[in-house]
């Protein structure tokens, strides 16, 4: 097969790939990263790339690129193929903030129970005293030990090879009185493990991890006091490959199972160092460690193949996976730390889900509680401690700022509220960091949905009024939209746009999620005016404004009082099980007793959805004070 050299501007690298190598593939190779939000299959148009010399590629598709864009030399890196010497240059990525909002700084974390590590850890470190060995006692270093911890009850036990390799030398250089950190079988029956020696005190770490298809979060625990010592939280690397499961598991199915893999480690190794900065404790200095998240997540963390849980009948690998030594998923904590998943329901109601019901106390209700995770999936939860009913539904990655013109994640820069004055249709907005704006994340987006629906400026089918007397409103180049903010009143030097395929994303995103708890509850002939308490869980939905969400149709139309946002309740779920195994057990109890519906069974939850489909929902009086406000503004 003939070979031929790509040059990449503007780093100026060469490389030599075979006839048919995809541009993309070419780029990996040079070590560039570009983003690919839909996994590769050429839907989203964020790897286009200029080609200098066209008579070295074939195009294999022109997906989301116009006459002009090729006119121009521009083609989707993932589409197009090589076929001879080329020069491509590689436009500036959109950068992804490498610094969360709610990784500013540690916030205190309060212990969810009250912790006995004695009772309740399987870790535990301790110094234990050896007689030297002498003429007349003379047995080997590792007898010694056996015998000095069966004398404390823990026999028999596992010792691996690499710290049998430093026993002697620990031994002698600690004069007998060594460090030691073991895990003990949880539940009994079983061998106790050694995991670390030292002649230095150690103290015993735990790290509790939610893999988010967005976000990564981590916990640094002490395991004798069960504070946490420190969080971080960092974008997933595995972002470029796909922004929704259903592009990593087509990415990982088509392209390079294992390199997801590798890129959520590589998110670890981040979070990892910001830790040991703030904390001085390196990675090895941890022995333990507790894993949520959705189930295609667990899967690529695993090494397992997800492919199987997109195709019907969407049977995952692996619910309940075991647990496994950070050595064989060469996670970069101690390689004999117990790396524990926490079990999942099916394919599209991971171990996020079974975590924050724990977290949440949903399972030990006594009221009606309807729990919900809002994010790119939209899981949720209906039910008491008597039973509960669990659905997932695609809600996608809208609320978070992909697949809208001017959308972007909570970062520096990005407007995170707007009110707009019902006469003049002007805006003021708020920007977090106080910054020009950048862009609109995922709280200002459904702010502006409700200011614009209240306000008049869109009907309830979301169709943007260009027929108000106000310059707000334009035909744009996608249609009708509403200008947020001015060129010269942004970072970027261009209008802050909300367009009508914007507001068709989001109706989309809100109604999927609204059909999805509206199914469960007639599933069970209840009615959601019946939930005493509504939880939401998931990082974006603590920033979430309650009258906003009922005015768009997200959240159900409940008294405020019932609403409880509670932050990332995937973590927190995880940091119990870290440090209790009745927890972790509790979890997989959760887990088995949620009745799973799934939605594309049949036509409920498409129905439920096209009625949705409306601001705020069809049938207006489901949401009785949105009424009242829609009332006032036709009579006004």
């Amino acid at each position: 097969m003939t070979n031929h050299q790509v040059r990449l501007q503007p780093s100026n690298i060469i490389v030599e790939v075979p006839t048919g190598t995809l541009i993309s593939e070419v780029i990996h190779l040079a070590g560039i990263d570009i983003s690919q939000p839909c996994g590769g299959q050429g839907r989203c148009g964020r790897c286009a790339v200029i080609l200098d010399d066209e008579s070295g590629v074939r195009r294999r598709s022109t997906i989301r690129l116009s006459a002009e864009d090729l006119e121009d030399g521009y083609a989707l890196a993932c589409q197009t193929v090589i076929e001879g010497d080329v020069t491509i240059s590689i436009p500036e990525q959109e950068r992804i903030e490498r610094r969360l909002v709610t990784d500013k700084s540690a916030r205190k974390v309060e212990l969810p129970f009250a912790y006995d590590p004695v009772t309740m850890q399987s870790v535990q470190a301790f110094q234990i005293h050896l007689s030297p060995p002498t003429m007349q006692d003379n047995i080997d270093d590792l007898s010694r030990l056996q015998k000095a911890l069966a004398d404390r009850g823990y026999s028999p036990i596992d010792i691996p090879l690499n710290v049998l390799r430093r026993l002697g030398t620990v031994f002698r250089d600690a004069k007998w009185s060594p460090w030691i950190v073991i895990e003990t079988p949880t539940p009994p029956p079983g061998p106790a493990r050694l995991i670390d020696i030292s002649v230095e005190p150690i103290r015993p770490i735990g790290l509790a991890l939610d893999i988010g298809t967005t976000t990564v979060t981590a916990y640094m625990v002490d395991l004798t006091t069960g504070q946490v010592l420190n969080s971080a939280a960092e974008y997933n690397d595995q972002i470029n490959r796909g922004e929704d499961v259903i592009s990593r598991i087509i990415y990982a199915e088509k392209k390079d199972l294992n390199e997801l893999g590798v890129l959520v480690r590589q998110t670890i190794d981040t979070l990892l160092e910001r830790l040991k900065l703030r904390t001085g404790i390196p990675p090895q200095g941890i022995h333990k460690v507790t894993v949520s998240g959705n189930t295609t997540m667990i899967h690529l963390f695993l090494g397992l193949p997800p492919a199987s849980i997109r195709l019907t009948p969407y049977i995952p690998a692996a619910n309940d996976p075991q647990s496994y030594l950070a050595a064989e998923l060469a996670l970069g904590v101690n390689p004999h730390a117990s790396v524990y998943c926490l079990p999942g329901v099916a394919s599209y109601v991971g171990a996020d889900i079974s975590a924050g019901v724990l977290a949440c106390g949903l399972a030990d209700s006594e009221v009606l509680t309807l729990f919900i995770d809002v994010g790119t999936n939209g899981e949720t939860v209906l039910g008491t401690r008597e039973w509960m009913v669990t659905c997932a539904c695609s809600a996608g990655p809208a609320f978070e700022g992909a697949g809208v013109v001017d959308g972007m994640r909570a970062t520096e820069g990005a407007i995170e509220e707007v009110w707009i004055h019902s006469e003049t249709y002007e805006p003021t907005i708020r920007v977090i960091g106080g910054a020009k704006p950048r862009g609109i994340c995922g709280s200002g987006l459904i702010s502006l949905l409700s200011e614009l629906f209240v306000t008049g400026v869109v009907d309830r089918a979301g169709n943007v009024k260009l027929d108000l007397d106000t310059p707000r409103v334009r035909q744009g180049e996608h249609g009708p939209e509403y200008i947020v903010a001015w060129s010269d009143e942004t970072e970027t030097e261009r209008d802050i746009v909300l367009t009508k395929v914007d507001v068709n994303n989001l109706m989309r995103a809100k109604a999927a999620i609204y059909a999805g708890f509206t199914v469960l509850a007639e599933s069970v002939g209840v009615e959601l005016n019946d939930a005493k308490q509504v939880l939401v869980g998931g990082a974006f939905g603590q920033y979430i404004n309650v009258e906003n969400a009922i005015k768009i149709g997200l959240l159900p139309d409940l008294p405020w009082d019932r609403f409880h946002f509670l932050g990332n309740t995937s973590v927190l779920g995880s940091y119990m099980a870290l440090l209790s195994h009745d927890a972790f057990e509790h979890t997989r109890e959760i887990a088995q007793r949620m009745t799973y519906i799934e939605l594309s069974a049949d036509n409920t939850f498409y129905d439920a959805f096209t009625a949705a489909l409306f601001l705020p929902h069809t049938e207006i009086s489901r949401f009785p004070s949105v009424a009242d406000i829609w009332d006032q503004e036709k009579r006004d």
